[in-house]
């Protein structure tokens, strides 16, 4: 999004969602350099309508801060929905988006073909951003160990990402102390993964919390979601206490207010110690 960094493109972030929204008309006026991007947007929007273009129909309003300082309400798109539309702009500034679009597809389709490409790619990510050798490898682990608590959860018969993301949010909860929102408002953080803003010590007990609750699952073999949700604040309860035994032996909180952003590949230890 490099493209919009020197031009006004007002976005909300919805937090229950965890998704931005971009003002449509906004950034019909960046691409096309109109001098009116509401009337390219009506435009377009009518055309693409006329195709049985999904998108459009797909797109709502949220109140923005107008050009004369009022809240009025603006046609508003997710990332997927931004990136189709602009497909659809004839300009030479939509070109690089498409590119890149062309070019991310691809790399999809030769993940699929052959899977170990993806773990390939994500090291090269990881590596581009600064993360240490040490904290790449413990990552990746982390990622195993993660498949392996969701091949359990489907062995339960669990299958949905809502539950998925319920049973993380209580072991989240029981090893932290934080739910899943509030850990990542407490390091900051919007839509970036968690677990890649986590420092070693933290990957380390949320690697515990996970494994802890995939053996508990093993051992009792729970049917259905409130037998799984039990031996997932189970096992978060087992690193829980992990946890504050390190606090009390340390005198330093573990749940750290550091990101990838703020300190280098998150190497450096925050000093968290409380006063008194």
């Amino acid at each position: 999004m490099k493209l919009f960094e020197e031009q006004r493109v007002r976005s909300v972030w919805d937090e229950e969602r965890e998704t931005w929204y971009f003002s449509i008309v906004d950034v019909c006026q960046v691409l096309t350099d109109s001098s009116d991007g509401r009337k390219y947007w009506n435009k377009l929007k009518q055309r693409l309508k006329e195709e049985g273009n999904e998108t459009v129909t797909n797109c709502h309003q949220l109140k923005m801060p107008a050009a004369d300082g009022k809240m009025r309400l603006t046609d508003v798109a997710d990332t997927e929905q931004l990136l189709r539309l602009i497909q659809s702009i004839p300009s030479p500034k939509a070109e690089p988006f498409k590119t890149w679009l062309a070019m991310v597809g691809k790399e999809r389709l030769d993940e699929i073909a052959d899977p170990e490409l993806a773990f390939d790619r994500a090291v090269e990510t990881y590596h581009a951003k600064g993360y240490s050798e040490a904290w790449i490898n413990q990552r990746l682990k982390s990622i195993e160990i993660r498949k392996e608590l969701t091949a359990e959860w489907r062995r339960s018969g669990l299958e949905t990402n809502r539950d998925y993301a319920i049973l993380t949010n209580e072991i989240t909860k029981a090893w932290s102390g934080l739910s899943v929102s509030e850990y990542k408002r407490h390091k900051n953080l919007k839509k970036e993964n968690l677990r890649d803003n986590m420092t070693n010590l933290e990957l380390v007990l949320n690697m515990l919390a996970e494994a802890s609750t995939t053996e508990i699952s093993k051992a009792v073999s729970p049917q259905g979601f409130e037998e799984s949700r039990a031996a997932a604040r189970e096992g978060g309860a087992i690193a829980g206490r992990a946890r504050q035994e390190i606090e009390v032996r340390t005198g330093s909180k573990v749940i750290s207010p550091a990101n990838a952003k703020t300190t280098e590949a998150l190497d450096t230890k925050v000093d968290t110690k409380e006063e008194g």
